[in-house]
């Protein structure tokens, strides 16, 4: 299992769950194939009745419209994906299954943004312990108004939800958020058990009581509760939460390699019961419609499966102390230039 980036630098190498190196070259074969899994998705949601029954099972309850004090519009597009620790849709026992504990609510477990345009595809992960700075918000539940503060950034998920996370997102990175899309963990086990299991190889056996994780070291398959116990897991992590982004990223590589495969997209018992799984637990921004998540799906399956950027963001301390606890500390000087990069659709600086 490869290394989480080092403090001040940023990997432009990238793993996948086979302990492969893939650069930015996109072989012919590889291309035909991905442009073929696509479009078999394309079809699959392209009858009518199809269309209609994914189009009425999106809940669209982020309104980014009415957000005010944004960064500017950049080049390309952006999306803020996260894990929620919402337990929505599991039952107790499932919860307990799953070692998700049984908190009311949902807190970030997971963030990346994702970038597609001209200038190639990114996905950029944010560790939750990030130490940023909160902008104002009004607490959606007493009506208090708060200044500006510094915080962790899965803090701002908490407390103002998906609208302050955007806004906070926005502040510390000026990158501008375009498409917002929120999956929990009923979701996301129900999508790996739908594709029948991801199949990862690990360099070392993996264990933590906090999670459930206990998979031995090896290739083998991940059910959907073993995959989420896997994703979860950071104390084992020499890096703590960036190692855990790096598992992220290793998992949605080999998620979106096993999702678009012909035996996944062509058959129906496996197609269906995975779009399901995901529209279920799935919030999105008003602004995002089906050919948007066909869109996301594609970024991401292309920078996870090698064929782009796949980043943590620069950091100077990844043990920061704060009157909030230990945090992530950005390198601001790189992190910047990644970041304009981003905004303005240009290749990614070496690090």
């Amino acid at each position: 299992m490869p290394s989480p980036a080092t403090p001040g630098r940023y990997d432009q190498g990238v793993y996948d769950h086979r302990g492969q190196t893939h650069g930015r070259r996109r072989p012919r074969r590889r291309r035909v194939v991905r442009t073929a899994a696509i479009l078999s998705a394309a079809l699959l949601l392209s009858g009518a009745g199809t269309y209609v029954w994914a189009a009425t099972r999106l809940n669209q309850e982020v309104d980014l419209g009415a957000l005010t004090g944004r960064a500017p519009r950049g080049e390309g597009t952006n999306y803020l994906v996260v894990g929620s620790d919402s337990r929505e849709g599991l039952s107790l026992r499932e919860q307990r299954d799953l070692n998700t504990g049984s908190t009311e609510g949902r807190r970030t477990d997971s963030m990346i943004l994702l970038h597609t345009g001209a200038g190639g595809t990114t996905m950029l992960s944010l560790p939750r312990d990030s130490w940023v700075t909160l902008p104002p918000y009004v607490d959606p539940d007493t009506g208090r108004r708060y200044a500006a503060a510094p915080d962790k950034l899965n803090a701002a998920f908490s407390l103002g939800g998906p609208e302050l996370l955007v806004r906070t997102v926005e502040r510390n990175t000026g990158v501008r958020i375009d498409h917002y899309a929120e999956i929990g963990f009923a979701g996301f086990v129900s999508v790996v058990d739908a594709v029948g299991g991801v199949d990862m190889c690990l360099a070392r056996a993996v264990q933590d009581k906090d999670s459930g994780a206990d998979l031995p070291r090896g290739c083998q398959t991940l059910d959907g509760a073993e995959a989420l116990a896997f994703v979860r897991q950071r104390k084992q992590e020499a890096a703590g939460d960036l190692g855990r982004t790096r598992n992220q990223q290793k998992f949605l590589a080999a998620l979106a390699e096993k999702a678009v495969t012909p035996s996944t997209l062509l058959d129906p018992t496996k197609s269906l019961p995975m779009a399901a799984a995901g529209l279920d637990t799935l919030i999105v921004d008003k602004g995002t419609d089906l050919p948007d998540l066909l869109s996301l799906f594609e970024a991401m399956q292309e920078a996870a499966s090698g064929q782009g950027n796949q980043l943590n963001v620069p950091v100077s301390n990844p043990d920061l102390r704060t009157s909030k606890g230990s945090a992530v500390k950005w390198d601001e000087r790189r992190a910047r230039a990644l970041f304009t990069a981003l905004r303005n659709d240009q290749a990614i600086p070496a690090r």
